[in-house]
């Protein structure tokens, strides 16, 4: 294997994720050989699209993989998770309809400053979250359960009304596809904030900062490092997130609703991250493994509504599915695994027969 998947400590991060998704890959393909063709069609406006179910999972696992990075922030960092990100994600997307509306003409100018509008809102509310977990020293999930409680409701204050059309070509391409270009534009924002992220880690130290506040606040400190900076900063990169993410999924809709934008996205956010192999008690992290957990926890959706499962049995079927992966991810299940890869690896097995033979 690999040594970026066998690692001398134990085995790598991506390995469960990995293999998760190989066995729903060919779960599908012995269910359905069919399963993952790939079409073009022609959509409302005359426009060749991709179709197809591997389309449709990429497509429309974008807003929760870009809020799983930013969770992986934090998560990194704090050592617990954000529950309020679908709640603040329609305040952003609410915030986004008001700016635009309060034009004339969508075009350009306007679609950008209402894109800046939604990041100067969500990263003052995480920075309000932040403040609390860094300074005030409030467990996150405890710190961000108040705008889980009321965030949709500020949402529902700022647009006036319950769900406020913007019908623009421009909204519909960035929430379908772009003219002349058959992929949806979802997944081009899933690749600009994971391009975006891998530049900073590889151009700043923000990655070996966070790793270490994570590991041992005090230790951390006692190094120069400023953890509530760290902390703060990784709110902030997730509000950024968030936004994003709201703006996609009030463009995908061409409305914002209150009640139905990124609903319950907080919770596979948080199972994403830890289908990834990240820590959820802090320290080491890899995006791409978020990443992963979002396609697969899409994948796992879209093969049971292909299977004529009921949809409101679907979170059962998951649950059951995604506790398997965890489990078979926990350091516990790990540690046998890298054991039982070391004594293969110097030499195999030895029948019970040969012990204490000379």
């Amino acid at each position: 294997m690999n040594k970026r998947i066998i690692k001398k400590g134990g085995v790598g991060q991506l390995l469960i994720p990995l293999v998760a998704l190989a066995i729903l890959l060919i779960f599908n393909l012995i269910r359905d050989p069919g399963f993952y063709s790939i079409g073009v069609a022609v959509n409302n406006s005359g426009n060749k699209v991709l179709t197809g179910n591997i389309i449709s999972i990429i497509d429309s696992a974008s807003e929760l993989a870009i809020i799983a990075m930013g969770m992986t922030l934090v998560t990194a960092a704090c050592g617990g998770q954000d529950i309020s990100v679908g709640a603040v994600g329609t305040i952003a997307g609410s915030i986004f309809v008001k700016t635009l509306k309060a034009f004339p003409d969508i075009n350009f100018g306007t679609l950008i400053l209402a894109i800046l509008a939604c990041c100067l809102v969500t990263i003052l509310f995480k920075s309000f979250n932040g403040a609390l977990v860094a300074v005030f020293k409030i467990q996150p999930m405890i710190a961000t359960l108040i705008l889980f409680s009321c965030g949709r409701s500020i949402a529902y204050w700022i647009v006036g009304s319950a769900t406020p059309q913007i019908d623009s070509p421009i909204i519909n391409s960035m929430g379908m596809t772009i003219p002349g270009i058959p992929i949806p534009t979802p997944i081009f924002g899933v690749v600009l904030v994971g391009l975006i992220l891998t530049l900073i880690f590889r151009l700043t130290t923000l990655r070996l900062y966070t790793e270490s506040v994570g590991v041992n606040q005090g230790a951390a400190r006692l190094n120069g490092i400023n953890p509530v900076g760290i902390k703060m900063l990784s709110f902030v990169i997730l509000g950024i997130c968030v936004a994003v993410a709201g703006i996609i999924g009030t463009c995908r809709m061409g409305q914002v609703s209150h009640k139905t934008l990124l609903i319950d996205i907080e919770m596979d956010a948080i199972l994403a991250v830890a289908i990834g192999g990240n820590n959820l008690g802090g320290g080491r992290f890899k995006i791409s493994g978020s990443i992963l957990g979002a396609y697969i926890i899409q994948m796992l959706t879209t093969t049971l509504l292909a299977m004529r499962v009921d949809p409101v049995n679907i979170k059962a079927y998951k649950a059951i599915v995604i506790i398997i992966i965890v489990m078979a991810g926990s350091p516990v299940v790990k540690q046998k695994l890298t054991a039982l890869w070391h004594r293969i690896r110097s030499g195999g097995l030895k029948p019970a027969s040969a012990k204490g033979v000379n």
